[in-house]
């Protein structure tokens, strides 16, 4: 079921049939096979195509394709996500980028086809625990970070703003206790930068619809948003779209009480609410439901932690 509270991680994907025959054809043909299937792939929310292609003897591909329209950002997060992939050490349970194509106009990425499956949503406990446990894993693996990245704060630096710019906005329909502390939330906000330092790569875009569990491992993919900071900003991503989707509130699961993990929540929280408010960006006609959604779970969280009235 879908609503407000739980919209689906999923956009608008661009059919395999619209991406311009000649980068089919060179994906064909990289592939050494002619593509007899294309099955498209509808989690996350990017505009472009993600299809899992079959060729004629029986192999599978893994392909995304992007495209300068209708939303010009995406194909520069395809770019970045071409960069990581090629760099991640074979240890990292991702899919293997095969190779990339840049026209220009264009971005392709091929990829190892994963025969896995997105976690059930509502969360189940046995799937959320194998996954918590690969998270903890992962950040284990990653730290130091194996390979050159920008760091977290470098990457965020223009997005999680949201409670200083709230000061300055409308806030018509605010949530009561966000709008009672905004000037404390803007402050602790401030804060964040540091506050995320550290050496580990993260992935610092986790959700179900990034993860694929087969029987003996938990995949993790798209990182265009790989960088550099503290092990936990993985986690503190990830829960409140756990609790969201039918998981269990943040704290039962991460409650070391590190102010550090407090004040970047905060800035996650309004990177989530403020964004949350915007209209739809051109092609992603769902993101925004989902902020709206984990920014709420987000809040609860900040709250708990805060113990602010």
């Amino acid at each position: 079921m879908s609503d407000e509270s739980n919209p689906p991680a999923s956009g608008v994907r661009l059919p395999w049939e619209q991406v311009p025959a000649e980068l089919r054809g060179q994906v064909a043909e990289f592939l050494g096979g002619r593509v007899v299937e294309a099955v498209t792939q509808t989690g996350g929310f990017s505009p472009a195509a993600a299809v899992r292609l079959k060729l004629d003897d029986g192999r599978r591909a893994f392909v995304k394709a992007c495209g300068s329209s209708p939303n010009p950002t995406s194909i520069e997060i395809y770019r970045a996500e071409a960069r990581i992939a090629a760099a991640l050490p074979g240890q990292v349970p991702a899919p293997r980028l095969l190779t990339s194509f840049d026209t220009g106009d264009w971005v392709v990425l091929v990829f190892e086809d994963v025969e896995g499956s997105h976690p059930a949503m509502p969360w189940r406990d046995g799937e959320l625990r194998r996954v918590l446990d690969a998270v903890g894993e992962l950040s284990a693996a990653l730290t130091p970070s194996p390979i050159e990245a920008r760091t977290f704060a470098d990457v965020h630096e223009q997005s999680f703003t949201g409670w200083r710019t709230l000061i300055q906005e409308d806030t018509t329909g605010l949530d009561p206790w966000a709008l009672r502390n905004l000037e404390a939330l803007a402050a602790m906000e401030e804060g964040w930068a540091a506050a995320a330092e550290g050496d580990s790569l993260v992935h610092a875009d986790l959700r179900a619809d990034n993860l694929l569990l087969t029987e003996d491992r938990v995949y993790v993919v798209d990182w265009p948003w790989a960088s550099v900071g503290a092990p936990w900003i993985d986690l503190v991503c990830m829960l409140p779209s756990v609790r969201m989707q039918g998981g269990p509130p943040p704290q039962d699961l991460f409650d070391d009480g590190d102010p550090a993990v407090t004040v970047l929540l905060a800035a996650l929280a309004g990177y989530f609410v403020r964004h949350g408010r915007l209209p739809d960006p051109p092609g992603l006609p769902t993101v925004r439901a989902f902020q709206r959604a984990q920014g709420v779970e987000a809040l609860a969280w900040l709250r708990h932690r805060t113990g602010w009235d």
